[in-house]
């Protein structure tokens, strides 16, 4: 593509080194992503410029009033510590006017909140785990329609955060006590859905109108005891230690069913047209060991690090990471947003 002047921004912890040189492993694995973005856009030709972004957008505005960037190349996560508010700042960009990669502010707004998501599933008959949701200032009572056992997580926290063996409970006073977890030491209200037991599968889709769902992703949980959940803990996901201990990894789901695949496509297609997603996205689901199918989240903007799950699955289906990233961008450079629509 032709050469773009992007303007990549991060937030100011996760402001990346030039170099890789002379910084320990867990140091690196902070800015992992936003360094591989960065290097990689150099490396293609691209000006590139880096901004750290906190709990102000005027560093932002005056970037893009001074340099003119042709894309914002968004890898923000959150917004002075409120992980629901990095839509506010894409809402922003579209105030000024300004191309961005990923997902639009109403995309954002409804795959963040996990509760509003899945009601919006429902909606569009895709399945989903019966669940309910739990505010922070309301008394518990039991849910009766729900089955054990439940799973318990945040309504808008992602990343597995708060996400633990404890989470999956069996009876009620359990439940309670996870809950309360989720209320006090998370700071949210708390998700309680039907535990699925079944494979763990990840669908990577690109697109805005027209739309390239890649190949299916899975969590493989290797040699874990039969005694713990198979599911994506915070030690799961980000624990190197524990994962090779245990053999956990993510490859590319072997032996599907041609009439799983299909549905999956048909499903990960469905999800991102409801939900409004653009740019990029990652549906996850569970497939039952019977063939049934139920989908868990939905998550806008996913991790792009090299060696991350949406990055090796793009890989698998041809698309090296350099010309993934300028295709991300591309999408940001055509997205219709409203003000295009108005303005021209």
């Amino acid at each position: 593509m032709k050469k773009q002047r992007a303007l990549v921004v991060v937030h100011a912890s996760l402001v990346p080194p030039e170099s890789l040189e002379g910084h320990p492993e867990k140091e690196i694995d902070e800015w992992r992503t936003e360094y591989d973005v960065i290097s990689t856009l150099k490396r293609s030709g691209h000006e590139v410029r880096c901004l750290g972004v906190l709990d102000s957008l005027t560093d932002l505005r005056a970037a893009i009033a001074d340099w003119k960037p042709d894309v914002v190349f968004n890898l923000l996560e959150e917004f002075d510590g409120i992980v629901t508010y990095d839509q506010h700042v894409v809402a922003f960009l579209e105030l000024l006017r300004q191309p961005y990669t990923g997902c639009n502010p109403r995309g954002l707004l409804l795959s963040r909140d996990k509760s509003l998501c899945k009601q919006l599933l429902t909606f569009h008959r895709v399945p989903t785990p019966q669940f309910a949701v739990f505010r922070r200032s309301a008394r518990f009572h039991a849910p009766r329609r729900l089955k054990f056992p439940l799973f318990v997580k945040s309504t808008v926290e992602d990343a597995s955060l708060g996400i633990a063996q404890a989470s999956v409970v069996d009876d009620a006073p359990r439940l309670k006590e996870r809950i309360e977890f989720v209320h006090e030491q998370v700071g949210t209200d708390a998700l309680v859905e039907e535990y699925i037991e079944g494979r763990e599968l990840y669908v990577g889709v690109m697109g805005n109108d027209r739309l390239t769902r890649l190949p299916v992703w899975e969590m493989v949980f290797g040699s874990m005891p039969h005694t713990l959940a198979a599911i994506a803990t915070r030690k799961v996901k980000w624990d190197k230690r524990y994962q090779q201990r245990y053999g956990i990894t993510t490859r590319a789901a072997a032996d599907l069913p041609p009439a799983v695949l299909a549905r999956l496509d048909r499903l990960s297609r469905r999800i991102y047209r409801a939900l409004g997603l653009s740019g990029y996205a990652r549906m996850d689901f569970r497939v039952t060991s019977e063939g049934n199918i139920y989908a868990l989240e939905a998550n806008a903007n996913p991790n792009l690090e090299a060696a991350e799950d949406f990055s090796e699955s793009a890989r698998a289906s041809g698309i090296e990471y350099p010309e993934l990233l300028e295709r991300l961008m591309l999408l940001g450079l055509t997205y219709r947003a409203e003000w295009r629509s108005t303005y021209g």
